[in-house]
C-alpha cells in the first residue's frame, strides 16, 4: 500500500464496514426469556402523618403519583412492566404484600408520609433489589438507606422531584431481569475449576450456568452442515480486508464451529459461551476455533469469551445488557514510558457500538499464540472514551477508563489491539489485582456502573 501506516490507520479508524451478520442469523433468539421486560412492582408505604402535614390526604396524594408513574411507564414500556399499585400501612402489611410477590425483578417503593411504616421491614426481607423514590418532603425515611445498603440489602434512593430521574434505573431493572434469565455455557473437561463461581454469580444474579463437555463440541461441529459453512466462509472473506496466514479449511472450520456451538445454545437456551480453550480443552484438540463464532456472537448482542473465564463473562453480560455495546475481552500491556496500557486479544466484535451501529474493518488471521485458526484482527474506532471493568467476584467490580489512541500492529501478543491513554499507568500497575482479564466498552459507562453497584450490592473500585 501507498498510504503510512499512520495515514492508513487514520482511514481505517472508524471506517463504517459490512460486518459479519445476515439480519435474520439469530432470530431465534429474540424470543428467550431474557430479552423480556422487567417485572417491577411498585407499592405505596403511609402511616398517620406528621410530615409532610397532619392534614395530607394521603389517597389523593398517591392518585397524584401513580398518574406520573403510569407516564413513565409507558415512556420505559420496552423496559419493565409496571405492576402492583398498593397503599400499605402497616410492617405486617409489608410482609403480607411481599409474601405475594411472584418472579418480580425489583420493588419501586414510594414512601408518602413520615412515620413510613413497614419501610425498613420491607427492604430487609426483599429478595430482589429496592428502588426507593422519595420525593421531597415526603419522608425521612431516605436517611437509612445508606445504612441498610451497608448492612448487605440490595437498595437505593432516587431522591427527586423529577419523575424522569428514574428512566436509568428501569434500564438497571431489565438489566437485573436479563441476568436472572441468561444462561453460560461453559466448555470445559475441569468443571470443578469453575463451580465455585458459577454458583456464587448464580446465588447473587440468578444467572444459570452448565457445563460442556469436549465431545459434546466434537459431536456438534461434526454434525454442522458443511455446505452451510462454506457458504459462511466465503461470506466472511469476501466481507474482510484480506485474509493473511488461514487456509481456506481452517476459515471453513472456524464457521463450522460457529454453526456447531451456535446449535448448542439454541438448544439449551443459553445466550453465552465460554470455552477453556487454553486449559483442559486445548485448541488444537478441538475440530475448529471458536473465535469467528464469538466476534458473531458479541455483534449480535449475545456472548462469546475467550477462556471460560465467568468473571469477564458477567461483567459483559451487565454493562451489554445495560449500554448495548459489546465487550472486548483483552490482556493488557502497560507501557509506562508513554502512560499507555495496550489492550490485546485475538478475539473482537466488530460492531463495537453495538449491533445496529456501523462495523468496523478486519483481517483475517491466524490464533497468534498458537499459529493455527483463523481470527478476526479488527481495526477498532480511535480518539474515543472507553469503560475497563472486570468482576472480582460478584461482590466487587473494577473499573476505570481510557481514550483510544490509535490500534496496535505488532507481531507479539494477539491479533486485535488497541493503543489506550490512560490517567495513571503506573498506580495502575502497582495496584494490579484479580486476574489478567479486562473487559472494554467504547463509552464511558462509569456512572452506570456506580448506579448498579448500589442496587445490585457490589463495591465498585476505581482502579486509575
Amino acid at each position: 500500500m501507498s498510504l503510512t501506516r499512520r495515514s492508513f490507520q487514520a482511514a481505517l479508524c472508524g471506517l463504517p464496514f459490512a460486518g459479519l451478520l445476515r439480519a435474520d442469523e439469530f432470530e431465534a433468539f429474540r424470543a428467550m426469556p431474557w430479552n423480556g421486560r422487567a417485572r417491577v412492582a411498585r407499592v405505596y408505604l403511609a402511616g398517620a402523618p406528621h410530615w409532610p402535614k397532619p392534614t395530607l390526604d394521603i389517597e389523593a396524594e398517591r392518585r397524584e403519583v401513580e398518574s406520573h408513574l403510569a407516564e413513565a411507564a409507558r415512556k420505559n414500556a420496552h423496559l419493565v412492566e409496571l405492576g402492583g399499585g398498593e397503599l400499605l400501612r402497616s410492617a405486617d402489611e409489608a410482609k403480607a404484600w411481599l409474601a405475594r410477590q411472584q418472579d418480580i425483578d425489583g420493588i419501586l417503593l414510594v414512601p408518602l408520609t413520615q412515620p413510613t411504616p413497614g419501610f425498613n421491614e420491607l427492604i430487609q426481607a426483599s429478595p430482589v433489589p429496592v428502588l426507593v423514590f422519595s420525593r421531597p418532603y415526603a419522608t425521612h425515611a431516605w436517611s437509612s438507606v445508606a445504612a441498610l445498603r451497608e448492612a448487605g440489602r440490595r437498595v437505593e434512593v432516587v431522591a427527586s422531584s423529577s419523575y424522569g430521574d428514574l428512566d436509568p434505573w428501569f434500564r438497571i431493572f431489565r438489566t437485573v431481569h436479563h441476568l436472572r434469565h441468561s444462561k453460560v455455557l461453559v466448555g470445559t473437561e475441569n468443571p470443578q475449576g469453575r463451580a465455585r463461581a458459577a454458583e456464587e454469580y448464580r446465588s447473587a444474579f440468578g444467572t444459570a450456568f452448565q457445563f460442556v463437555s469436549g465431545a459434546d463440541l466434537k459431536a456438534a461441529f461434526a454434525a454442522a452442515d458443511r455446505n452451510e459453512a462454506r457458504r459462511l466462509a466465503d461470506e466472511f472473506v469476501r466481507n474482510a480486508l484480506r485474509v493473511v496466514e488461514p487456509k481456506p479449511e481452517e476459515i471453513e472450520n472456524g464457521l463450522r464451529m460457529h454453526l456447531a456451538l451456535k446449535s448448542i445454545m439454541l438448544r439449551e437456551r443459553a445466550n453465552a459461551f465460554t470455552i477453556d480453550c487454553f486449559g483442559t480443552l486445548m485448541a488444537n484438540t478441538l475440530p475448529g476455533y471458536p473465535c469467528i463464532c464469538w466476534s458473531r456472537l458479541n455483534d449480535a448482542g449475545l456472548y462469546g469469551v475467550c477462556e471460560a473465564d465467568l468473571h469477564s463473562t458477567l461483567t459483559q453480560m451487565l454493562v451489554t445488557s445495560y449500554a448495548g455495546v459489546p465487550g472486548f475481552v483483552s490482556d493488557p500491556v502497560f507501557d509506562l514510558s508513554r502512560n499507555e496500557v495496550i489492550h490485546a486479544h485475538c478475539v473482537s466484535a466488530t460492531k463495537l457500538k453495538g449491533p445496529d451501529g456501523p462495523a468496523s474493518p478486519y483481517i483475517i488471521r491466524d490464533h497468534l499464540e498458537t499459529h493455527e485458526g483463523a481470527v478476526l484482527q479488527v481495526l477498532m474506532p480511535c480518539d474515543e472514551t472507553i469503560t475497563v471493568a472486570r468482576f472480582a467476584g460478584p461482590k466487587k467490580m473494577l473499573v476505570s477508563t481510557a481514550v483510544v489512541t490509535g490500534y496496535g500492529d505488532s507481531d507479539r501478543g494477539c491479533r486485535s489491539q488497541i493503543r489506550t491513554r490512560v490517567p495513571g499507568a503506573e498506580k495502575w500497575l502497582r495496584n494490579y489485582q484479580a486476574g489478567l482479564h479486562r473487559v472494554i466498552f467504547y463509552g464511558d459507562h462509569t456512572r452506570t456502573l456506580d448506579r448498579m453497584s448500589r442496587l445490585l450490592g457490589f463495591e465498585l473500585v476505581q482502579e486509575v
